[in-house]
């Protein structure tokens, strides 16, 4: 598992752990049913008190993204988590937000910033089309 702590930013350890693992999860680095690492070994891992981990997955479980089954460990949650939906959304935004300011700066328009995007996506969707045997995903 991918995920490092700092000492130095002010954010709760365990709060950490939990916007990593969804950062995870929003990325599709977890699917759904992937297992997560029992609270121990994170905490082996990271170099952190066990309670600190098992709050983090306290944390998930009830936001509805993992799921803990005695005997079975914890696993991503099935059907997609709405919290994976809404980071992926938030991601999105604060990447929107960044291109928004950069554009602003340049002092290129919004309307020349949407067919720039637009000419973009047409590009991405040609060359994934030629990679896929000219199919279309649906």
């Amino acid at each position: 598992m991918q995920i490092h702590i700092s000492s130095t930013d002010g954010v709760p350890i365990y709060q950490q752990i939990v916007n990593q693992i969804k950062y995870l999860i929003a990325a599709g680095r977890y699917a759904t049913g992937d297992r997560l690492p029992p609270v121990r070994k994170l905490a082996e891992q990271l170099l952190v008190n066990p309670n600190t981990v098992a709050r983090a997955y306290r944390e998930l479980e009830g936001a509805g993204a993992i799921v803990t089954r005695q005997g079975s460990g914890t696993t991503i949650a099935e059907n997609g988590s709405p919290l994976a939906r809404a980071e992926k959304v938030r991601i999105l935004a604060d990447r929107i937000d960044m291109l928004l300011a950069e554009a602003s700066q340049m002092e290129v328009p919004l309307e020349t910033l949407l067919k720039l995007m637009q000419r973009r996506a047409r590009a991405i969707q040609k060359t994934s089309s030629k990679k896929s045997g000219g199919k279309r995903k649906g």
